[in-house]
């Protein structure tokens, strides 16, 4: 019996071992092949998709000392200073190398994977197993465009009677859908829009000008034909009356035209105390909403420095194949600002309980962290993120960008995801500390790099519904409605107790729920939503869905040609090839 017991341990070892064996071959003759480079060059792109994010320009940068984050943990070897330049890598890429690093972890993995289930296993990572393509597929766009161009009677702006002086807050999304409607408040008021000032005294704690996030030049010239925009006031107004108003919350055409215009006859300067969320969402002229998507993706582009890296990142990222950008909103300053504890410690609660009472703007101090939970209002942990996107069938290969400042807890509430999904990538293991230094200190700059590899994923998954996800969600349905899944937090969260109680595992139930549950929430094309049946007045104005989440049907129409977004449809089914190949390889030796 014993005997028996050695020669089936014996059979089923020896396979094990020719495979180790066989891994360590390849794993040694990719090392002698030399130099390997993990990011090819970046390809110049040849799209002529006038609504893609503009072309990089040439700049430098200087050193920055290492900030040691969770995010160094798979930091390419490409950003060895040693190896390479801190601007560009410039080795080819080797097949033999990459091969040899993959089939190197498999080999570690062989201690504690069962044989039978090693060889059962499909490398369908995001390189484009057929298996997995419905999973980037993009929803039916059903052949809706952008159509922002002004109608035949849209005059050019006339001598405007005053100058608009706006000072944002918020965070970078908060103050780029201002800065838009800022713009068309100009446009309806007849004002010359002074260039806005950045926020710089809340939070973030930001010391960026316009300049400094985006392209101050463009801005001006883009707009135009729409609204006069200057640098600065004329020095002449410098000492003369203004008038600091208080824009009322989500006003109307009419409140504008008729209120705050009426201003202009004992005023010439007009600065605005606040301004986001000032223009209301619907029942606006056409000409207006139009010129808030043109001010929002045309005029306002981000600076050509932060342009160039976010062009660069989303070319590393494009390496690795398909790939996910998840906003992972489990930051410091949210935690605290939603009252959402679960799964910190006491010390964290605590901690996050402080800063919410010390930020004096916060004016919600007391907040039940179980309560809102349950009701959908707190992001998604990065544990419950890992769940999620394996019950949406998503291979523990996939790439992942985390776009998201410094995760709150970094390795210990970071661990989970990773260890299902370890190719975790993020700015800070993309680029060279060097490559980051210009941006670094800057909250806004930084938000900014997020942002543009968001919006140029194949996936965007946002963990919370907050600034940034609207505003990237919003972007992306104006450029073809790229796939954009979004999480019900309180349908999940109720899966996730049923968990915790022991009454649900994950499995083929589970996955089947939340595929169920997340069908009609991946962006296709639809209006946008109103306000909530019931509600009257300011409360239905503030329940409607935000202008800049969905810009149908103001800004995308519908045409009957067949082929309308051949264009965008191609460049985000693009796959990249070697990635397949290396893949098949890696098959057959298996």
């Amino acid at each position: 019996m014993i005997q028996r017991r050695r020669r089936r341990m014996v059979a089923v070892d020896k396979p094990r071992k020719i495979l180790v064996c066989t891994a360590c071959v390849i794993a040694l003759v990719g090392l002698l092949t030399g130099y390997v480079r993990v990011f090819p060059s970046p390809r110049a792109s040849n799209s002529s998709d006038p609504h893609k994010l503009p072309t990089q320009h040439e700049f430098n940068y200087q050193k920055l000392s290492a900030e040691k984050k969770w995010t160094e943990e798979v930091a390419p070897p490409h950003l060895s200073e040693q190896q390479s330049s801190p601007h560009l890598p410039k080795a080819p890429v080797s097949l033999h190398k990459l091969l040899a690093v993959v089939v190197v972890r498999i080999a570690a993995q062989m201690k504690y994977t069962p044989l039978p289930t090693l060889l059962k296993t499909r490398f369908n990572g995001a390189g484009g197993n057929l298996d997995s393509e419905k999973l980037w597929k993009l929803p039916e766009a059903r052949d809706f465009v952008p159509c922002i161009q002004p109608s035949s009677n849209y005059t050019t702006p006339d001598k405007t009677r005053g100058y608009l002086l706006v000072r944002t807050n918020g965070d970078l999304n908060q103050m780029r859908t201002g800065i838009c409607d800022m713009v068309a408040v100009a446009r309806i008021i007849n004002a010359t829009l002074v260039v806005p000032e950045l926020d710089k005294r809340t939070f973030w704690r930001d010391t960026s000008n316009f300049s400094d996030v985006f392209d101050e030049d463009h801005f001006i010239n883009a707009l135009a034909n729409d609204v006069k925009v200057v640098k600065k006031l004329p020095k002449e107004l410098s000492s003369a009356t203004k008038i600091v108003k208080h824009f009322k919350s989500m006003s109307s055409f009419k409140y504008y035209r008729d209120v705050i215009g009426s201003l202009w006859e004992e005023y010439r300067v007009i600065r605005a105390a606040k301004f986001d969320s000032r223009l209301t969402n619907n029942d606006l002229p056409s000409d207006i909403q139009k010129l808030r998507c043109r001010a929002c993706y045309e005029a306002l582009r981000f600076a050509p420095q932060i342009e160039a890296m976010g062009k660069l990142l989303v070319d590393r990222m494009r390496s690795y194949g398909h790939f996910i950008a998840l906003h992972l909103r489990f930051e410091k300053d949210m935690l605290a600002y939603s009252g959402c504890t679960h799964g910190l410690s006491n010390a964290e609660a605590k901690e996050l309980e402080t800063i919410r009472d010390e930020t004096a703007n916060w004016k919600v101090k007391e907040i039940d962290a179980t309560e809102q939970r349950y009701r959908g209002q707190c992001p998604l942990t990065p544990k419950e993120v890992g769940i999620f996107l394996n019950a949406l069938g998503f291979p523990s290969e996939t790439p992942i960008y985390i776009a998201a400042g410094e995760i709150y807890g970094g390795v210990t509430h970071m661990a989970d995801l990773r260890s299902r999904y370890p190719l975790l990538m993020s700015k800070e293991n993309l680029a060279s500390v060097a490559e980051l230094e210009p941006f670094t200190n800057h909250s806004s700059q930084m938000a900014a790099l997020d942002y543009i590899v968001s919006v140029e994923s194949d996936v965007f998954i946002p963990s919370y519904s907050g600034n940034m996800a609207r505003a990237v969600e919003g972007h992306r349905r104006f450029l073809g409605h790229r796939k954009t899944i979004s999480p019900d937090r309180r349908g999940l969260v109720h899966l996730f107790g049923q968990m915790e109680k022991g009454l649900l595992k994950e499995g083929s139930k589970l996955s089947n729920r939340i595929i169920e549950i997340h069908k009609n929430l991946q962006g296709s094309p639809r209006r946008r939503g109103g306000s909530v049946p019931g509600t009257k007045s300011m409360e239905g104005t503030h329940s409607e869905e935000a202008f800049y989440t969905n810009p149908l049907p103001d800004c995308l129409c519908q045409r009957a040609s067949q082929n309308v977004n051949t264009s965008i449809r191609q460049s985000n089914r693009k796959v990249d090839r070697s990635m397949q190949k290396e893949q098949l390889l890696l098959l057959k030796v298996l």
